[in-house]
């Protein structure tokens, strides 16, 4: 079983960035394709980024495209959401996910994913 902990939310002002990170444990990190998902109150779990075990491929939710950059450091253990230009619309507690990389599913449903953190939130003032 992996463990996962994210953090680096906070409150920003619109067209601010920020930068979340998840640290990973128990086992490989690298034997794990990773996503990113957001909740924001009264809304569904939505997808926001995913990418694959090595980080040669990655995925976006339309509308984080161009603003949003995942990526991964193996030898650190750590999946990373670098996340510019914020909207209000962006404010949510997101979420890391991890499942094995050997699954063959998609990457842009809850379900595709075994392992889950707690969470960081995020909030963007206007």
């Amino acid at each position: 079983q992996v463990q996962l902990v994210e953090s680096g939310g906070g409150l920003v002002q619109a067209g601010g960035s920020l930068r979340l990170s998840c640290a990973a444990s128990g086992r490989t990190f690298s034997n794990y394709d990773m996503g990113w998902f957001r909740q924001a109150p009264g809304k569904e779990r939505e997808f926001v980024a995913a990418i694959n075990w090595i980080g040669s491929s990655t995925y976006y939710a339309t509308s984080v495209k161009g603003r949003f950059t995942i990526f991964r450091d193996n030898a650190k253990n750590t999946l990373y959401l670098q996340m510019n230009s914020l909207k209000p619309d962006d404010t949510a507690l997101y979420y890391c996910a991890a499942r094995p990389t050997y699954y063959s599913g998609s990457y842009y449903y809850r379900s595709d994913y075994d392992y889950w953190g707690q969470g960081t939130q995020v909030t963007v003032s206007s």
